[in-house]
């Protein structure tokens, strides 16, 4: 099972990093699968999506990863010696991404066994600009929220590495408090996106969606700005029971045991 998964993953970050698609560039972006309950992979640092092999994922345990947020004053030094700890096999030369501890805890969500971040252009245009907040204000296309979810989590700036991870947890506790799910993408000022999916091919469908919405959004600005669906609107598509259909067949949801259409798990973090 873990070379399966492991597979899947290369596949899926492979995707994510085809040049034509314009989600990341060089060594940008970063991905990650759950092994078990104790371990993950993800994507070692400084490789690129394009063209990555299996080798270019570390695997690491969950706890000495979070153990790391517990922690204060770390230095960036102590930190990087925290993740190398942190790697199943402490042989293998590959150095875990500095970006591990956010992937750690969006992998203990209930229901999310890989995770894509990617740096999509038509998305930081929107990430990067002074009116990031009020353009994904709302939701445009029914699509949108059967691919996407209601609304994604906004994540203000902060610096890589643990700081994110911080900001990224508490911005999922007010988010299930909010809609009483998790989300399905997060958007961080500045930055980029972060997919979650129970399957690797949810992953880029996620993303796809994610940027197809981005470029429409951007293209309304030129006519007068978004017209965004209304709050019953989201919700109706969102609760309809043959959206949860498409979800599972468009998703791939068919493939995560005890993913039913509809189910309202808890996804807080612990």
């Amino acid at each position: 099972m873990t070379g399966q998964t492991l597979e899947q993953l290369v596949t899926m970050s492979r995707n994510l990093g085809y040049p034509a698609n314009d989600y990341v560039i060089l060594g940008e972006g970063n991905t990650s699968a759950l092994v078990d309950d104790d371990t993950f992979w993800v994507k070692a640092s400084g490789r690129q999506l394009k063209d990555i092999e299996p080798a270019g994922f570390v695997q690491v345990c969950f706890d000495r990863v979070l153990a790391l947020l517990e922690a204060s004053n770390l230095s960036d030094e102590e930190v990087k010696q925290g993740l190398r700890a942190a790697k199943v096999d402490p042989n293998d030369p590959a150095h875990p991404s500095v970006e591990t501890a956010f992937h750690a805890v969006c992998l203990k969500l209930a229901g999310v066994k890989f995770v894509g971040h990617t740096h999509p252009t038509a998305i930081n245009m929107i990430t990067c600009s002074t009116a990031f907040e009020a353009a994904v204000g709302g939701r445009l296309f029914p699509d949108e929220i059967v691919l996407c979810g209601p609304a994604p989590l906004l994540v203000p700036y902060v610096d890589p590495g643990l700081p994110l991870a911080r900001a990224l947890h508490a911005g999922l506790q007010t988010y299930f408090d909010t809609y009483g799910e998790r989300p399905k993408t997060i958007l961080m000022q500045n930055h980029g996106l972060i997919a979650l999916a129970a399957t690797a091919q949810e992953v880029e469908n996620i993303t796809a969606m994610a940027v197809k919405a981005a470029r429409i959004l951007v293209g309304t600005y030129a006519l007068g700005g978004p017209h965004f669906m209304t709050p019953a609107a989201v919700d109706r598509i969102h609760t309809r029971p043959d959206e949860h259909y498409r979800q599972r067949i468009i998703g791939d949801l068919a493939q995560a045991p005890g993913l039913g259409g509809g189910e309202i798990h808890d996804h807080r973090p612990n």
